[in-house]
């Protein structure tokens, strides 16, 4: 995933001297999420799903078009075929992702969870520095898990989680069909929007040191 890491901050770089950007890495990488469920998708609905204005959103489908990931026409932006495979690259380290209510371990009116593969994050440690990136874009706090023998355990230890919680144990199972090994990132937010862009860095990040270590 290094390349693609280093796609995405090529993305976020300015040119030349232009204005500071207003989408950061989290909000690239949600971009192109949402592009490869989506046939065509145009700058309004951009401008919703991301939580930007229409003329950051253009200068974001500038900076795609520049690394071959997207082209646009009447109908809106698509993924062409480089982009189609630079989003497989993620969809297949993050497979899933759900919301979940909020619980025993979460502090936030929205918790998004989203699993990363477990072969993307090992030594991942005890889940502190997962945090100090989900607060770094507003979010309450964070939870690192590790699917193991059919239970959510704590990164760092052994402890099991969800224990007088089974519904959202099983929820989460049935939403994000983790395998033995993989983590599950969970970040907390009174706003739905901030809990999933924190999310979405929290992963960035994670990838980031795990290809750096």
């Amino acid at each position: 995933m290094q390349q693609q890491v280093k796609t995405l901050q090529r993305i976020v770089t300015r040119k030349g001297t232009s204005k500071a950007l207003t989408f950061s890495m989290p909000h690239v990488l949600k971009s192109i999420i949402y592009l490869s469920n989506q046939k065509y998708v145009s700058r309004a609905s951009f401008c919703q799903e991301l939580k930007i204005g229409e003329g950051a959103v253009r200068t974001l489908i500038s900076h795609l078009k520049e690394q071959g990931l997207v082209d646009s026409i009447k109908a809106g932006t698509f993924l062409t075929s480089k982009g189609k495979k630079f989003a497989e690259k993620f969809c297949k380290a993050i497979p899933s992702q759900t919301f979940l209510r909020k619980c025993c371990l979460t502090n936030g009116k929205h918790n998004c969870a989203m699993l990363l593969k477990g072969e993307h994050a090992d030594g991942i440690g005890n889940g502190m520095i997962q945090r100090d990136f989900a607060i770094l874009y507003g979010a309450s706090d964070s939870l690192t898990l590790i699917f193991r023998d059919g239970e959510f355990v704590f990164s760092g230890d052994q402890m099991r989680c969800f224990v007088d919680e089974l519904e959202i144990r099983d929820n989460l199972i049935e939403s994000l069909d983790p395998k033995n090994g993989d983590v599950v990132i969970i970040t907390s937010s009174d706003d739905k929007f901030v809990a999933e862009i924190s999310a979405f860095n929290t992963v960035i990040g994670t990838l980031a040191t795990h290809e750096k270590y």
